[in-house]
């Protein structure tokens, strides 16, 4: 059997899905890889979540910031199947939303400020839908409760990612260059290209994405989508929005309204799906109003 069919069964294997999967990911969390920033204040402490393809490092400046200026301590957190937490053939909000429950606890945090991106506004969400002691306040970044499939590209940045093969012993910097110049066939957006490469790492000379793209690609369908969970969440909450983006639409008010009652829409302007890494500034401001109000 070659190398490349070897691969190939490996991914299958990957993507078969036990029908009690999602049970037995709730019964069993990922033990998620997680940093640290502390603040000298004793206030609840701010916890960040990305988005599909990102990892803890997307908010590394922004979380630094924040412990200057308002003296909590902030952590920001891989997800499963991102950055360098295990990988699962699970990827659904319930289990995602256990995993991060099984971190709070360990860490013997009680309350926190959960602030996600995108998929990680959607874990936010649920988290305090269905966990709202857990959650002082709620930010959601760029995303709503909404199904948002019409809105992505995600699934030609999978076949994207799927298609690109680099050489082994290159050069960090060659390999970068060569995985770029594949991803640009389907992969316009140069900033795009830029986020989805921070995945591409280097182990023993052969180079891989550290993402799990066979779990991500079986449940594309679940991360685009929101589950029904039957409660709402009372808690100060603020949906902010990129001006130039289309994740938060008017379309949404009503089910955002339904589902949290006290929740604040604001926008930045010029700011894309990444407002953090477009206007991290007004991003900050943003937060930081919030936190006060």
């Amino acid at each position: 059997m070659s190398k490349n069919e070897r691969r190939r069964n490996r991914i299958a294997v990957h993507l078969h899905v036990h029908p009690h999967s999602t049970v037995l990911a709730l019964l069993y969390p990922v033990n998620l890889t997680y940093d640290v920033f502390d603040g000298k204040g004793d206030s609840t402490p701010l916890v960040f979540l990305h988005g599909l393809f990102g990892s803890k490092s997307n908010f590394h400046s922004i979380a630094k910031s924040l412990v200057q200026r308002t003296g909590r301590k902030v952590l920001t957190i891989d997800a499963r199947n991102h950055g360098t937490s295990p990988h699962n053939p699970v990827l659904t909000y319930e289990a995602m939303t256990g995993d991060l429950k099984h971190l709070l606890t360990k860490l013997h945090i009680e309350k926190c400020v959960l602030i996600g991106h995108s998929m990680g506004g959607k874990v936010a969400m649920a988290t305090a839908l269905t966990q709202p002691d857990l959650v002082e306040r709620l930010v959601v970044v760029d995303i709503s409760p909404a199904q948002t499939t019409t809105r992505t590209n995600f699934r030609f940045y999978i076949n994207a990612m799927q298609s690109v093969t680099v050489s082994s012993e290159l050069p960090r910097s060659t390999a970068r260059r060569m995985a770029e110049d594949q991803l640009r066939k389907q992969v316009k957006e140069h900033s795009v290209r830029q986020f989805l490469l921070t995945n591409l790492v280097e182990s023993n000379g052969q180079y891989s994405w550290r993402v799990n793209l066979a779990a991500i690609s079986s449940h594309l369908d679940d991360i685009m989508s929101f589950p029904s969970l039957g409660t709402t969440y009372d808690g100060p909450t603020l949906f902010l929005g990129g001006a130039s983006s289309a994740y938060i639409s008017s379309e949404d008010y009503p089910e955002i309204e339904r589902l949290f009652p006290s929740a604040d829409i604001q926008y930045i302007p010029d700011a894309s799906h990444w407002i953090h890494a477009d206007k991290p500034l007004d991003f900050i401001s943003s937060i930081i109003s919030f936190l006060q109000s």
